[in-house]
């Protein structure tokens, strides 16, 4: 069960902004994130399992600007700091796994909420 600073890793303020009214632009949006999200969060953690710190700095490189995009910024932060770790060549993989699993449960709540959403939206 994800802590309570989970629940605040979530603002659509700069998403709705952007939308400007547009329903559907809200909903093709998270749909994106919904696809591409699990799949780059999969990359990370096969890359960390593997040690292939290269692979691991890219896809969380990849996945980084979505969180901005949807007021994640704890979770930016944190894949911001997997990215480096790994770049620096993963001395510390103890680190980068905890701060792999903290940022995994964190977007996958969120994912949640997103879906949640998404649906509210579609009605």
């Amino acid at each position: 069960m994800p802590d309570s600073s989970s629940n605040q890793d979530l603002d659509l303020s700069f998403l709705y902004e952007i939308a400007d009214g547009s329903n559907e632009f809200v909903i093709e949006s998270i749909d994106m994130l919904l696809q591409q999200a699990p799949e780059s969060l999969q990359n990370i953690s096969e890359s960390i399992n593997t040690q292939d710190w290269v692979k691991a700095s890219a896809a969380a490189h990849k996945l980084k600007p979505s969180m901005g995009f949807f007021g994640m910024l704890i979770s930016q932060e944190l894949l911001q700091e997997i990215e480096s770790l790994c770049k620096a060549g993963g001395q510390e993989p103890t680190v980068i796994s905890a701060k792999f699993n903290e940022v995994n449960e964190i977007i996958s709540y969120n994912l949640k909420e997103l879906s949640r959403i998404k649906a509210e939206n579609e009605g």
